[in-house]
């Protein structure tokens, strides 16, 4: 009988001793330091300008995802979430470096004003396979 509980014991310590290592694995994964909270360089000009446009982060997604300015218009991105969001243009893997807002915590905004004509992706570094948008600028 000893046998047999001296080998459950010592498979429930191999078994708790796993669940650490991955809950740290996993913890160390969504480290703060995983994404730069500098901004990457501006091509267009932050902020400012008398037109305005809302995109709200909530629920792990960007609300609306898709939307249509004219030019010279100022898109105010705010993070309602209790988790941080970046809005990085580019697509996932393949940032372009015309934007970048670092990390928002909830309640902060990160502002970008469209000067030029075209269509802009953009994502959430932390959470790229979920959140993910769009600005069109006519």
């Amino acid at each position: 009988m000893s046998l047999i509980k001296s080998n459950f014991m010592k498979h429930k310590v191999q078994l708790l001793a796993a669940f650490v290592i991955l809950s740290l694995a996993a913890v160390g994964g969504c480290s703060k330091n995983d994404y730069s909270t500098s901004p990457a360089p501006q091509t267009g000009t932050p902020g400012g300008g008398t037109n305005s446009s809302q995109v709200v982060m909530k629920s792990m997604a960007f609300s609306p995802a898709n939307i249509t300015v004219a030019a010279g218009t100022t898109v105010t991105w705010t993070n309602e979430d209790p988790y941080q969001h970046t809005v990085t243009s580019g697509t996932p893997g393949a940032p372009d470096g015309k934007f970048d807002s670092g990390l928002l915590n909830q309640n902060a905004t990160f502002s970008y004003k469209f000067d030029t004509k075209g269509t802009f992706n953009y994502y959430c570094r932390p959470h790229q396979q979920v959140m993910k948008g769009t600005v069109t600028v006519q």
